[in-house]
């Protein structure tokens, strides 16, 4: 049985772009945004020093979006801690439960598992050094951090973080999604995808071109170039995981390695364009 949830969020100073605390109905967890030049704020909150577990966000040199994900007993004091690193984070977001329920290896688990979903997602460049340590819990403290993962989770993709977003939490799929697109052209390209809500999704297992036009422009390129140097794209030119980019056209110069109109060049098995699709929805 479903049941629905409803986020509660304040937005403090009235500013968007600063301080929100998130929480949802019947979850005892607490979820605060702040950037990294408001952590003197944060302090004055009563639950500033509970336990719990933290993403750094902010952007590399080539514009892409990091993430740092941490934990803490104490969580104000860690991120102060933080101010002392090079600036490759500009925003905070804390999980924390609102009556400190969280210990150690509860927090060690959390860390692990958003470690692990940040990677499956490929959204962001995960900056960890090293895979978190996972601890060994009881399956009913199992059982509610899953929950408190999921909650979590919601509540970071509300405030427009998609970190921890695979395909599969994309079913929040557009009417369209529901059908297969297809590319096969020169050079191997051989693809499957699906529209879902913040873009396109190139399938796992789905092959690029071996090689690339000359005058594919610089920009694709380098966004070709940076999938293969994160293994998203591995030796043999295929997608190791689901991967979703910001438009159908992204999509499709990645896999034909040119560029192309991506509402055109997908189609589904029985030759219909995404083009054609969208304009029957009208």
């Amino acid at each position: 049985m479903a049941f629905n949830k409803t986020i509660q969020m304040c937005i403090f100073d009235g500013n968007p772009n600063g301080r929100i605390m998130c929480e949802l109905s019947n979850w005892n967890g607490r979820v605060y945004k702040i950037s990294r030049n408001e952590l003197q704020e944060f302090s004055e909150r009563d639950d500033a020093e509970n336990t719990g577990v933290y993403f750094l966000l902010g952007k590399d040199d080539n514009n892409l979006d990091t993430v740092y994900i941490g934990e803490a007993e104490k969580m104000l004091t860690r991120l102060k801690q933080h101010l002392k690193d090079t600036e490759y984070w500009s925003d905070c977001i804390v999980v924390v439960s609102k009556d400190d329920l969280l210990n150690k290896a509860h927090v060690k688990y959390l860390e692990n598992s958003f470690y692990n979903l940040a990677k499956e997602a490929g959204r962001s460049v995960v900056l960890n050094n090293n895979i978190p340590t996972r601890s060994s819990i009881s399956e009913y403290d199992e059982a509610m951090l899953q929950e408190f993962i999921s909650n979590a989770k919601l509540l970071v993709n509300t405030l427009g973080y998609k970190t921890f977003d695979t395909l599969e939490d994309s079913s929040m799929k557009k009417k369209n999604s529901q059908v297969d697109f297809y590319i096969k052209a020169a050079r191997g390209a051989d693809a499957g995808g699906v529209v879902v809500s913040d873009g396109f999704a190139v399938l796992k297992g789905s092959s690029i071109a071996v090689s690339t036009v000359p005058s594919m422009p610089a920009n694709l390129l380098k966004l070709r170039n940076d999938l293969i140097e994160k293994g998203i794209i591995d030796s043999e030119w295929r997608f190791v995981r689901d991967h979703i980019f910001t438009s159908p056209s992204l999509a499709a110069a990645v896999v034909m390695g040119r560029s192309a109109n991506g509402r055109t060049e997908w189609k589904t098995a029985d030759n219909k364009s995404l083009k054609a699709i969208e304009e029957e929805d009208l």
